[in-house]
């Protein structure tokens, strides 16, 4: 009785058109957390995504592990940044393409939007998600691939970018509005390397890096002298730290700093190359640029709302 009720299951599921067998989500890997958030935005509930690189870890630097290498064969779709962002990881993407489809989702920028790279004279500074604007561009990147993938669902994916690139402008807003209220005079921006490039050309800021756009270049004893004559020179008083870089060279230009007699303190903690913590609203793309936008702006003198655009940040930021 039992194989007889099997056998007639069989006969049943063999006569489903292949539509019903395409209801499992697509399985995706993504590099960086930002990739990831956003494939979850546009692809819904027609999306199972792994992220690689979590809170506080650097991609310039990251390697694959064996289970990275596992979760990637077995995947429907591997996207990553590239210009140059996973650079220790081009080689492993370059080798898995001829098996697997495997996008560079920040590559479809606009090659005329995009900085120099300080290093190297052919690539560009892979930190676009500091611009909203620039971002979008990944995003709808993202749901041309996603829907190739899955034509079927193209409506879906659609209706989900429209909605997430409306987050996005209302974001970019929120920046203008806050980032314009800091005294022009305090509009400039020292971190430990040079990320937030994208994010100072959208707003008017001046921004400073001890390292370059990598953090794997040096950042040497001349750079760090240098950047303390300007927070002296200049009375600059707040530095910004990176969850995903060792604040180690900003401590010592608080300390360079005070021994010539000028206070800095630490501005607050950014985001800069990782998102927050997982299931947290910091853990979104959105959440990660609310915050980099309120704690500059609140920190350079402008008036902002305590919890943010949305009222979601983590209190005490």
């Amino acid at each position: 009785m039992i194989r007889r009720r099997l056998l007639a299951a069989l006969a049943v599921a063999a006569t489903l058109p292949l539509a019903a067998w395409a209801e499992a989500p697509l399985k995706i890997v993504a590099t960086t957390g930002m990739i990831a958030d956003a494939v979850r935005q546009v692809g819904g509930d027609q999306v199972e995504v792994k992220g690689l690189m979590g809170p506080g870890i650097d991609p310039h630097a990251y390697r694959q592990t064996r289970t990275d290498i596992v979760a990637m064969t077995r995947a429907d779709l591997v996207l990553w940044h590239g210009l140059y962002l996973e650079a220790q990881m081009e080689d492993f993407f370059e080798d898995l393409s001829r098996k697997q489809t495997v996008v560079a989702v920040a590559e479809s920028v606009d090659k005329s939007k995009l900085r120099a790279h300080d290093d190297y004279a052919d690539k560009y500074d892979p930190h676009i998600w500091m611009s909203p604007a620039l971002w979008g561009e990944v995003v709808t990147e993202i749901q041309a691939t996603l829907t190739e993938a899955r034509p079927e669902s193209a409506d879906l994916f659609a209706a989900n970018a429209k909605a997430h690139l409306a987050e996005l402008d209302a974001l970019t807003a929120y920046a203008e509005q806050s980032l314009t209220a800091v005294p022009e005079e305090s509009r400039v921006l020292l971190t430990a390397h040079d990320a937030f490039g994208y994010f100072g050309a959208a707003y008017g800021y001046e921004v400073m890096g001890v390292q370059g756009i990598s953090t794997q270049s040096e950042a040497g004893l001349n750079r760090i002298g240098e950047l303390v004559d300007t927070l002296v020179d200049r009375q600059l008083t707040a530095v910004f730290v990176e969850s995903s870089v060792s604040d180690r060279s900003m401590r010592a230009l608080i300390e360079g700093a005070a021994a010539k007699g000028h206070e800095v303190s630490v501005g607050g903690e950014l985001f800069s190359d990782a998102m927050g913590v997982d299931s947290t609203y910091e853990g979104t793309y959105v959440g990660m640029l609310d915050h980099n936008i309120t704690v500059i702006a609140g920190a350079l003198g402008a008036n902002v709302p305590e919890r943010g655009l949305n009222g979601k940040l983590s209190a005490g930021f």
